[in-house]
């Protein structure tokens, strides 16, 4: 396969030029970040991978605790727009809720999304790591938000939200560790099956049984 051409052999600094001179830059430092640690991964080495010098990181980019928080935040980002599409959906609030669950595992095993679990808190700065939380506490918020209307519709069985919420996110969270970009099985499959495991528990048992005749 013929790789893409480097956006930084042109001179030229168009406003769509410049954006995707950012994206390659934040998709460099993202999979080093993922591959090697935030600590273990300099600035210098991300600008070699990708045959530019560090100061065009700084230019586009900001210093190392910037390039990370702007790659957590894309991550999240990639699930809030998720949950907003979910949320849209037809269907019962049980439907809404594994379509948010399999788009939020496939972000969590892309390139950013690995980096939102990856990341420690302690990484940021002080200031980095308030805006980081309050934005982990949006996506809670609209996943205990998804359940809630799933059993308030009566198309799940929840005994609490706040630990569904818990299980749902631990057990999506945890691919992030394991699953291998280039392995023999999609992202996409692994998130159809997990979820079916994880609903499975939250499912009516009236429906469960209709559904196994």
């Amino acid at each position: 396969m013929t790789a893409a051409p480097s956006p930084f052999r042109s001179t030229r600094s168009t406003p769509e030029e410049r954006e995707e001179k950012r994206a390659a830059l934040l998709l460099a430092a993202v999979r080093m970040f993922n591959e090697r640690g935030f600590h273990a991964t300099s600035l210098e080495d991300v600008a070699a991978s990708l045959g530019v010098t560090k100061p065009v990181i700084y230019h586009h980019l900001g210093n190392k605790d910037q390039v990370l928080f702007e790659c957590v935040r894309i991550g999240l980002a990639e699930l809030q727009v998720a949950a907003a599409h979910a949320a849209k959906e037809p269907g019962t609030g049980f439907d809404r809720l594994k379509s948010f669950l399999r788009r939020y595992a496939e972000v969590i095993m892309g390139d950013f999304g690995r980096c939102v679990i990856r990341t420690s808190d302690e990484a940021l700065s002080a200031d980095a790591r308030r805006k980081f939380r309050a934005l982990k506490r949006e996506i809670d918020q609209a996943l205990r938000a998804m359940i809630e209307a799933a059993a308030a519709d009566g198309s799940a069985a929840v005994k609490d939200v706040r630990t569904t919420a818990f299980a749902f996110a631990g057990a999506l969270n945890w691919p992030a560790r394991w699953h291998q970009p280039d392995g023999p099985v999609s992202a996409s499959l692994i998130a159809t099956e997990l979820v079916d495991v994880l609903c499975g528990g939250i499912e009516p048992r009236e429906r469960f049984r209709t559904t196994a005749r």
